[in-house]
């Protein structure tokens, strides 16, 4: 008798304990997704295209876009590649500037729920995300180990923008973390070999993602020694770079890859 009121206490508390982890729960997942405090989206006057557009930065008060494409805000909004968002053609050819203000101190995750209510609330997007097999290539670590280290952390008010190159840097420099970087190497490696080193090649093309696999955390500032070889494309030169100087490798595989599709979306955003 004693056992059986016993056993009935423990059910009661089991089921006491999973009403109350189901209500927590809940009430998280009915939180409301923070928002800007004031944002100011248009489209933009002049069109630059895809060799000058997508200029964005994040500061300690907010967000600023300048000729950005809504492909890049939903890839930035899901942390995401460019060729993992899915969508109209007018996703790369329609461009918007964006200033939007925000409380300081918001962490990478809430950045990235402040752009998906923007995203939200002025474009009226509808998307929906799903796993697709793709080929990809995969930023890792070299059998050496790494040659850079995370920077400390600047202060705000001299801390480049994130993904940002420094102007004084020699070669070509970066500052980020190294999800932005593999997404820069998205880019470069769609750029074709050079005719001549002297006459500028254009990425072209689509590219395939490059997904972090380093594990590397923190903040990355350097710059590196690439220049443009006659009947070298980019993707071979870099490859030697991030062995011989980064001590980086890329490897190319078919993985499931989160890819985000655009249901709806408005090319006029709401009036501001």
């Amino acid at each position: 008798m004693f056992a059986h009121m016993l056993n009935g206490m423990r059910f009661t508390h089991i089921m006491a304990a999973g009403a109350f982890l189901a209500a927590a729960a809940a009430a998280w997942c009915q939180r409301p997704r923070p928002v800007f405090d004031v944002a100011s989206v248009r489209p933009s006057a002049r069109t630059v295209g895809p060799d000058y557009n997508n200029q964005v930065r994040w500061s300690p008060g907010g967000f600023t876009g300048i000729n950005v494409t809504l492909r890049r805000l939903v890839a930035d909004a899901w942390n995401v590649q460019l060729d993992q968002v899915i969508g109209p053609a007018w996703l790369d050819r329609n461009e918007y500037d964006i200033e939007a203000r925000s409380a300081p101190g918001a962490t990478k995750e809430q950045r990235a729920l402040l752009l998906q209510s923007l995203l939200a609330d002025r474009f009226h997007l509808k998307q929906h995300s799903e796993m697709r097999a793709m080929r990809v290539y995969e930023l890792r670590v070299g059998k050496n180990g790494p040659k850079i280290k995370p920077v400390e952390i600047e202060p705000a008010e001299t801390k480049p923008a994130e993904g940002a190159q420094p102007p004084a840097a020699a070669g070509f420099p970066f500052h980020g973390d190294m999800r932005q970087f593999a997404d820069l190497l998205a880019v470069q490696f769609s750029i074709p070999a050079a005719e001549s080193p002297d006459v500028p090649v254009r990425a072209g093309g689509p590219s395939i993602p490059v997904l972090d696999r380093t594990g590397l955390d923190g903040i990355y500032d350097f710059s590196v020694d690439i220049h443009p070889e006659s009947g070298t494309d980019a993707f071979t030169s870099w490859q030697r770079v991030l062995n011989e100087q980064l001590g980086l490798k890329i490897e190319s595989r078919k993985a499931e890859v989160e890819v985000h599709i655009i249901d709806g979306a408005a090319q006029l955003p709401s009036a501001n």
